[in-house]
C-alpha cells in the first residue's frame, strides 16, 4: 500500500516517506488525536501475516533498547518515531561495545519472552540521542511457534539479511537464540572493522560462507569475543545473551583499567640463555618467584603464573599479550648462568606503546639471587609509583632450587611429575627443616592424593593436617597452611566451627594467590551456601589468571551445582579451547551433555579433541534405565547432606540426584570410567581409585565412615 502526504490511515496523517524495502515501507506521520510523532511502517502485498507476528513480538516487549509499538491498523503497524540514523562501522572501541552491550540486552529481554530476532543486521539497529534502539521484528519467531521457516522472504530483504544470518538459519534449519548470537558477531565484526564479514559478490556465495568459510581475523580486542559468537556449531558460540554481556563486560572492565592508569602487571617467563635446558625450571622459577613478591605490592594488578607462562616461546607482539591479559604493563627477561654466577636481565615495558619504563642487568652469585628478586620488584613498584613491600625470610639456596623444581613439576598433572614434585619438596626439607612452604606444598599433595584415591582419606589427610601445622609453627601467617587445615577441618571433620576460623585466617590480608581464592570459594564459600559469593571469587581468580583452564573447569562444576548449566557448558567449552589435551573437560563436558538428555550428541562436541571419548560414548546410547547403581549412589550422597547439617547442600544435592534420575546406568558407569579412558597413560591416579570409588557407590567402602 503506496501512501502520500495527506493520506489519513485511520487517526494518523503522513507526512513524508522515510524508507522502503522489500518488506514494505515506513512513513512518517502524526496522530492528529494526540499531537504526536509516529512511524507508520506498511507491508508489502502478502504480508500481513508477517506484520501481526511482529505486532505481537513487539507488544511482548518492553526495555529502553526496543522500538515502541504504538498501535496496530488493519494493514499497518504504528510505532515511535526515533530521529537518528543506523548503525554504520567502524566505531571506537569503546562506542562499539557501549551499542553491542545496549544490542545485547534488548535481545536478552526478547529471548527471555521466547522471541527470536533473526533479522539482526547494522540497518536494524538505529543510533539515537538515547542510545540504540533495535528495530524490525518481522522476521521474528516465538520459540512456541511449530513452523520455522527461517529462510522464508522475498527477494530483496534476503539479499540484505544473507551476511549477517547464522548457518543453521541459512541452512533453513531450527533456530534458538544462539542464531541471534551468531548475527550479533557478524554485526560486533562490522563496527570493529567497517567490513561485512561474509559480503560476497552474490547471494548463493554470501550464504555459502555464512555455512562454510571462516571469519577473516579481526585486528581488536574484541577478536575473541567476535570468534566465538561466529562459531559454525551453535553448540561452540556463547549458549545465551547473557553469556555474551558477561564477556563485554569483562573486556570494557580491562579498558577501563587501562583508560584510569590501573597499575597491572603480567611476568612472561624469564627465557633461558644458559647452555643446559635442564635449567629451564630456574628461569621459569625466577619469574614466578617475581610474580609473587610482586603480588604483595598493594594496589598491583598482577596476572598468575599459568595465564602469563602461557606465551612462553611464542614470538608474540607485547601489545597482544598485554591485551590479552588485560594488563598496563609486561616484564621480560633473561637468565644465564654458569657455575656459580648469573647474569639476569630484566625489562619492564608500557603495554601501550612499546616503550621501556625501566631495564636492569645483574651480575651476581647465585647465592645473591633472593636479593635480586627483592630488588627486581622493588624496582617495578617505584617505576609504577607503588610502595613495595618488606623483605621476606629466604631460605638456602639449595632448598631453594629444589623449590623451584618442584614449582616446574606442580603444572604437569601427571603421576610421574606428582612423585618428583614430592621428592623435591623433601629435599628442600632435607636442605633447610625451617623452610615453611615445603611443608603447605606437601600437605597439597596428600590432599590431591586423598581426593583421587591414589591413598586412603584415613591416612592421608592426617599426614596433611601435620604437614600444615607444622609450616605454621614456622610461619604463623601463612595462608596456604590456614586453608589446609580448614578443608582438613570442614571436609575430613566436620568441624565447620574450626573451618571458619582457619579460612579466616587464611584471607584476612589481600592480596590472595589464586589458588588460595580457588579453595576459599570452593572449600568454605560454597559449602555453607555462599554461593553468589563463591562465583566473586572465583570469577576475580578467572580475572587474574585468564587463561588457566582449571579455573574455568572448575566455576563449570559450581555453575551446575547452581543448576546454571549453559553458563557451566560455556566454561568447561572454554577450558578445553584453552587447552585441547585437558583431558577433565571433555570427560564432564560429555557428562553434563547425558545429563540434560542429549545422549546421541553429547560425544560430537569433543570426538575431535579426545577421540577415546566416542568408545564410553558409545555405551550412552541404550534404551532401559537401570538404577541400582544410581541407586547407591543417591544413598550415599544422602549420608553425605546429613553429615553437613544446616549447610544448604542437601537440596543442592536432591535438585541433583533428581535431574540424574533418567540417566540410564551405562551413563553413570561412564561417569565413573570415563576418566579413566581418556587419562594419559602417564597419569593412572584414577585408574588406582576406580575400584574404591565402585565400593564407595555400592555401599561397600571400608573405613572410618570420613569422606576421600
Amino acid at each position: 500500500m503506496a501512501l502520500t502526504p495527506g493520506t489519513r490511515p485511520g487517526p494518523y496523517e503522513i507526512l513524508a516517506k522515510i524508507g522502503e524495502g522489500g518488506m514494505g515501507t515506513v512513513y512518517k506521520a502524526i496522530d492528529t488525536r494526540l499531537g504526536r510523532t509516529v512511524a507508520i511502517k506498511t507491508l508489502a502485498a502478502g504480508h500481513g501475516q508477517r506484520s501481526l507476528q511482529e505486532a505481537r513480538a513487539i507488544a511482548a516487549l518492553s526495555h529502553p533498547h526496543i522500538c515502541v509499538l504504538h498501535d496496530v491498523g488493519p494493514d499497518y503497524l504504528v510505532m515511535e518515531y526515533l530521529e537518528g540514523a543506523p548503525l554504520h562501522g567502524p566505531l571506537p572501541l569503546d562506542q562499539a561495545l557501549r551499542v553491542a552491550s545496549e544490542v545485547v540486552d534488548a535481545l536478552d529481554v526478547a529471548h527471555g519472552k521466547g522471541i527470536f530476532h533473526r533479522g539482526l543486521k547494522p540497518a536494524n539497529i538505529m543510533m539515537t540521542s538515547n542510545g540504540t534502539k533495535l528495530l524490525d521484528f518481522g522476521l521474528a519467531k516465538m520459540s512456541i511457534d511449530p513452523a520455522d521457516d527461517a529462510t522464508r522472504t522475498i527477494a530483496g530483504t534476503l539479499v540484505g539479511t544473507a551476511a549477517y544470518m547464522s548457518p543453521e538459519q541459512a541452512l533453513g534449519k531450527p533456530v534458538d537464540a544462539r542464531s541471534d548470537v551468531f548475527s550479533l558477531g557478524a554485526v560486533l565484526y562490522e563496527l570493529c572493522s567497517g567490513r561485512r564479514v561474509f559480503e560476497r559478490e552474490s547471494l548463493l556465495d554470501t550464504l555459502n560462507a555464512v555455512v562454510h568459510d571462516e571469519p577473516p581475523s579481526l585486528e581488536s580486542p574484541a577478536a575473541e569475543i567476535v570468534k566465538r559468537c561466529l562459531a559454525k556449531q551453535a553448540a561452540r558460540r556463547f549458549q545465551t545473551m547473557a553469556d555474551v554481556r558477561a564477556a563485554l563486560q569483562q573486556l570494557r572492565m580491562k579498558k577501563a583499567d587501562r583508560a584510569q592508569g590501573t597499575p597491572s602487571i603480567a611476568v612472561l617467563p624469564f627465557a633461558n640463555m644458559s647452555r643446559d635446558p635442564d635449567d629451564d625450571y630456574f628461569s621459569d622459577g625466577l619469574a614466578e618467584e617475581i610474580i609473587n613478591a610482586l603480588a604483595q605490592v598493594p594496589d598491583l594488578k598482577v596476572i598468575a603464573r599459568t595465564s602469563a607462562f602461557a606465551f612462553k616461546g611464542k614470538n608474540e607482539d607485547i601489545r597482544k599479550i598485554a591485551d590479552a591479559l588485560g594488563v598496563t604493563s609486561i616484564l621480560e627477561g633473561s637468565v644465564r648462568r654458569a657455575g656459580t654466577r648469573i647474569r639476569v636481565t630484566a625489562q619492564l615495558i608500557h603495554a601501550e606503546d612499546g616503550t621501556h619504563l625501566w631495564s636492569q642487568r645483574y651480575d651476581c652469585e647465585m647465592s645473591d639471587i633472593f636479593a635480586v628478586q627483592d630488588e627486581i620488584a622493588a624496582a617495578i613498584a617505584g617505576a609504577l609509583k607503588l610502595v613495595p613491600t618488606s623483605e621476606r625470610r629466604m631460605p638456602s639456596l639449595p632448598a631453594y632450587e629444589a623449590y623451584l623444581k618442584y614449582r616446574s613439576y606442580q603444572w604437569q598433572f601427571t603421576r610421574e611429575a606428582s612423585q618428583r614434585s614430592r621428592e623435591c619438596l623433601e629435599r628442600a626439607l632435607a636442605h633447610d627443616p625451617e623452610f615453611a612452604l615445603p611443608y603447605a606444598g606437601l600437605a597439597d599433595y596428600h590432599l590431591a592424593l586423598a581426593s583421587v584415591g591414589g591413598m586412603p582419606a584415613s591416612e592421608a589427610m592426617p599426614r596433611a593436617r601435620q604437614l600444615a601445622t607444622r609450616a605454621l609453627e614456622i610461619d604463623p601467617e601463612l595462608p596456604e597452611a590456614h586453608a589446609m587445615l580448614g578443608i582438613i577441618a570442614g571436609h575430613y571433620d566436620y568441624d565447620w566451627g574450626e573451618a571458619e576460623r582457619r579460612f579466616r585466617a587464611a584471607v584476612k590480608r589481600e592480596p590472595l594467590s589464586t589458588h588460595l581464592r580457588q579453595w576459599y570459594a570452593s572449600f568454605w564459600l560454597l559449602t555453607i551456601g555462599r554461593s553468589d559469593d563463591a562465583l566473586l571469587q572465583l570469577a576475580r581468580v578467572i580475572d587474574e589468571d585468564p587463561l588457566c583452564q582449571m579455573w574455568h573447569y572448575l566455576r563449570s562444576q559450581v555453575m551446575e551445582r547452581l543448576g546454571r548449566r549453559d553458563e557451566a557448558l560455556d566454561d568447561l567449552r572454554t577450558a578445553i579451547e584453552l587447552d585441547p589435551k585437558f583431558w577433565l573437560g571433555p570427560v564432564h563436558l560429555g557428562i553434563l551433555y547425558a545429563i540434560r538428555g542429549f545422549y546421541h550428541g553429547c560425544h560430537s562436541p569433543v570426538r575431535a579433541t579426545v577421540p577415546p571419548i566416542g568408545r564410553v560414548a558409545e555405551r550412552v546410547e541404550c534404551d532401559e534405565p537401570r538404577l541400582t547403581r544410581h541407586a547407591a549412589c543417591c544413598r550415599s550422597l544422602r549420608v553425605a547432606a546429613r553429615r553437613a547439617p544446616g549447610l544448604g547442600v542437601t537440596p543442592t544435592i536432591e535438585k541433583f540426584l533428581e535431574r540424574c534420575r533418567p540417566i540410564p546406568e551405562a551413563i553413570l558407569e561412564a561417569s565413573i570410567t570415563i576418566s579413566c579412558d581418556l587419562a594419559p597413560p602417564s597419569s593412572p591416579l584414577l585408574r588406582d581409585s576406580q575400584s574404591q570409588t565402585l565400593d564407595v557407590l555400592n555401599g561397600t567402602a571400608n573405613g572410618s565412615g570420613r569422606t576421600g
